[in-house]
């Protein structure tokens, strides 16, 4: 089945079958339905924001310690001695705030979609650097990684009410972020 041939769907409102990657956008926000991300989850993800950006530096480093412990996860960021490569660790610890920063902003825009297609992207089709490509099974555990240390970040620092929504929201969000990271590593399927 091509991109453009298929049938229709309730949801597609009478279009035939297309590419997520073709539509960001839209594929996002399909996924935000599905998972019931909406405008009170991204408010909650707002409002909690600063208690993540707070502790940007220590939940970064927090990760990549944690990566640094297993072989598997480790490889992407040894040097050819063997040694952790600091310079490229602390590149990527940049990267990762930015992704917080951008995530915490719980855009759903045109540029936000294929920003995080982009993320996707460069770690399914990694072609040089330490450890070649990501295994689809460290991008799903760094979300679960993710979803685990945002819940002790609002449990300690938000009322217990607060904490639940802000878990709550950023689960849909990091799913539906994982949906996109994820497209890089499965066949293309029209929708």
């Amino acid at each position: 089945m091509s991109a453009t041939s298929g049938g229709t769907s309730p949801t597609s409102g009478g279009t035939r079958g297309w590419l997520p990657a073709t539509d960001m956008p839209r594929y996002v926000r399909e996924l935000c339905d599905f998972v019931g991300f909406g405008e009170a989850d991204a408010a909650a993800v707002r409002a909690s924001a600063p208690a993540v950006l707070e502790r940007e530096s220590e939940l970064t480093a927090a990760l990549y310690d944690h990566f640094l412990k297993f072989p598997e996860s480790a490889r992407f960021f040894l040097g050819a001695d063997g040694a952790p490569d600091l310079p490229r660790i602390e590149r990527r610890k940049h990267s990762l705030a930015r992704w917080l920063r951008e995530t915490a902003q719980a855009a759903v825009t045109h540029e936000s979609s294929y920003y995080l297609l982009a993320v996707g992207l460069s770690h399914s089709h990694r072609s040089t650097g330490p450890g070649g490509v990501v295994p689809a099974h460290l991008v799903v555990n760094a979300i679960s990684l993710a979803q685990t240390v945002l819940a002790g970040v609002f449990a300690q620092a938000l009322a217990p009410a607060q904490a639940l929504e802000a878990s709550v929201a950023w689960n849909k969000l990091l799913i539906v972020q994982l949906n996109v990271f994820l497209l890089g590593y499965l066949p293309p399927a029209p929708r």
